[in-house]
């Protein structure tokens, strides 16, 4: 549902995610990411920034999804990698 009230404003060009998974494990928040882009059919580029339980297999997740979705390895990296996706 986030996805479709983000990209409802035709301003949007790219979409980051930050999330800390310290309880909920990063592997279960790339799926459902990735369902959520399934789902909505985004059409802007995503950054996802992982980080804790099973960030490796989060990242995994993504990277492997075929989709226009990123894994950034932090903070920094994640807005350097949603600028340059932006701006094709």
């Amino acid at each position: 549902a986030a996805f479709k009230i983000i990209t409802s404003d035709p301003k949007v060009k790219g979409i980051l995610v930050n999330i800390f998974g310290g309880i909920m494990k990063c592997d279960i928040i790339a799926q459902g990411v990735i369902a959520a882009v399934k789902e909505v059919g985004l059409k802007v580029p995503l950054v996802v920034r992982l980080e804790g339980t099973n960030v490796d297999l989060g990242k995994k997740i993504i990277n492997e999804s075929g989709l226009n979705v990123i894994a950034a390895d932090d903070l920094a990296d994640a807005a350097a990698k949603i600028v340059k996706a932006v701006k094709g």
